[in-house]
Parts: C-alpha cells; structure tokens; sequence
C-alpha cells in the first residue's frame, strides 16, 4: 500500500524517450554531457560572482542565485534518467515519484518567480537609475529571493496534494522519463476533471501571468530606451536580450504543457526536454557569451587558478 488509503500501486514503469538500444545509448551520452555542461557552467558562474568583487552588483547575485536554481532544477530529473537509460525496466516507487514530482515544481516555480525578479532588477536599472541602488539595496535583494523560495513550496505543495489524494489502482505505467502531474493523474482510477482544471490554473495561469509580466516589462524597458538611448542603456539592453532568450526557453514550453486540460493530449515529453535539461545547460551560455564583465572577469578567475 502506498501513500494513502485508496492507493494500491507501490510503484511506476517509465518508458523513458525510446525504447531502443540505440537510441538509449545516443541519448545517454547527450543528456549526459548536458547534464555536465549543467554542473560546471552555472558552478563557474557561482564561483566568479563569488570571488570577483566587480560582480557585486544586485545583478551578478540575481544571476548566482539562477545558476544554483538551474543546478537543482536538473538534478531533480537528469540523475536519475541517465541511470535509466542504462536499464531496460524503468520502475520508480510511488514516494520516490511524489518526491520527483514535488521538486520539480518547488525549483521551476521559483525559477520562475526568480526571473520575475531579474526582470524587475533590469526595469530599476533602467528606468530608475538613481534610485537603483537604493530600491535593490542588499536587504531587498536577499528578501525577493527568499520570496522566490517560498512561492515555489507554496505552489509546489498545492500540485502535491492534489496528485497524492487521487487513488491509484493501475495501471502503473508512465510514458515520460520523469514524473509530473500530467502524465500521473492520467493514472488515476477517477474522474480527473476537476483536479485537473485546479492544477492547469495552477502550473498554467502561474507560467502565463507571469510570463505576460516578463513581456509588458521588457516593452516598456524597449520604450524607456528607445526615448533615452545611452551607452549604459545599450550595455543594460544587451542584458536583457539575455534574459528574454532564458525566459523564452522556461516558459513557452510550460505554457504549452500546463495551461490545458492533461488527460485529452498525447505526452509532451520531448517539449519537457527543453525546460528540464537544455534550459539548464543553455543558461551558461546565454548569460556569459553576451556578458563581457562575466567573461572577463571568469579569464581573471583561470589565471589565478593557473598560478596554484
């Protein structure tokens, strides 16, 4: 028994991306240096804000904070894929997959939220330069953080606890890679109607709004520099062309995936893909190559690691 009076099934199948050997073993070594690309790009990201005093701005620690979240985020799923794809019988536990589940929407959300922040970080900076340093004093930076944080647990723990008190008799079989609402409460042994609409205007209304946030902000930023272009406007913009790539790559496929109802389309696990492992691995790049402060300051980093 599992958790909960109404649940026989003691654990889930994941078909995973495919189910030839081929194919498996083509996908573990792509998802695998992705998965590295992850680890090393955003823990060198870390590490530069960390020791460069030049990166101290509200900014670089926004940025510090996105890359621990991506690593997290990534860890939630690639792990434990990578190891699947060296198996052909992909079972995960009922718990183990309500914890995945869990994670998943604790970090996104508040990947989410924390892009929310950059983006009002950008606006300050732009259309409020003499009172940026004020407005994203040190206090207010750490605090719209932990609000980050925390609109994660809550949203996560609603999608939670509305997938744990559906009972699940069988069948156990999940066609993704990973556990998430969608294809879960397909499993479930009733009508799925209404928890299904509550968890759409959960996960989707969230990602929409939000996003529709990013946009009307970055609009207004484009007006602002359009009527008062400076060079430090132009620097500043170049920023932002970053930051629409990453909310770009987050939110169009959430979007797509959570704000309709989950048992009437066919799986949407290679559009998971986008958000779960190349999002992750693409931050590094988007963020760094467009960065000159960042990459100068990372060549700084390795020529004092060089020197031990």
């Amino acid at each position: 028994m599992a958790l909960g009076n109404f649940s026989r099934v003691t654990e889930f199948i994941l078909l995973g991306l495919s189910s030839r050997r081929e194919m498996q073993v083509l996908f573990f070594i792509t998802f695998f240096l992705a998965y590295v690309m992850v680890l090393l790009g955003n823990l060198l990201i870390i590490l530069t804000v960390m020791t460069e005093s030049k990166l101290s701005s509200p900014m670089y620690f926004l940025l510090c904070n996105l890359s621990f979240i991506d690593i997290c985020y990534s860890s939630v799923t690639s792990p434990r894929m990578l190891v699947d794809l060296l198996f052909q019988r992909k079972a995960i536990a009922f718990e183990d997959c309500i914890a995945q589940l869990f994670f998943l929407h604790f970090v996104g959300a508040s990947e989410m939220f924390l892009l929310t922040v950059m983006t009002y970080d950008r606006y300050t900076a732009i259309c409020k330069p003499l009172h940026y340093t004020a407005i994203m004093s040190h206090r207010v930076c750490w605090a719209l953080v932990s609000a980050c944080w925390a609109g994660g647990f809550l949203h996560s723990i609603v999608q939670t606890l509305l997938t744990i008190q559906l009972p699940f008799c069988g069948p156990n079989t999940i066609n993704s890679y990973f556990c998430d609402v969608p294809p879960v409460i397909r499993l479930a042994c009733t009508d799925i109607y209404v928890t299904e609409w509550l968890m759409a205007s959960n996960s989707g209304l969230i990602s929409l709004v939000v996003f529709l946030v990013l946009v009307t902000s970055y609009m207004y930023i484009l007006v602002t520099v359009r009527v008062r272009f400076t060079k430090g406007h132009g620097k500043a913009l170049s920023t932002c062309a970053s930051h629409i790539m990453a909310v770009a790559l987050v939110f169009v496929p959430c979007i797509f995936i959570y704000l309709r109802p989950f048992s009437t389309f066919p799986s949407d696990k290679h559009i998971c893909m986008i958000y779960t492992i190349f999002s992750p691995a693409m931050n590094p790049l988007i963020y760094t190559l467009r960065n000159s402060e960042v990459k100068t300051s990372m060549w700084k980093l390795w020529k004092r690691c060089k020197v031990f």
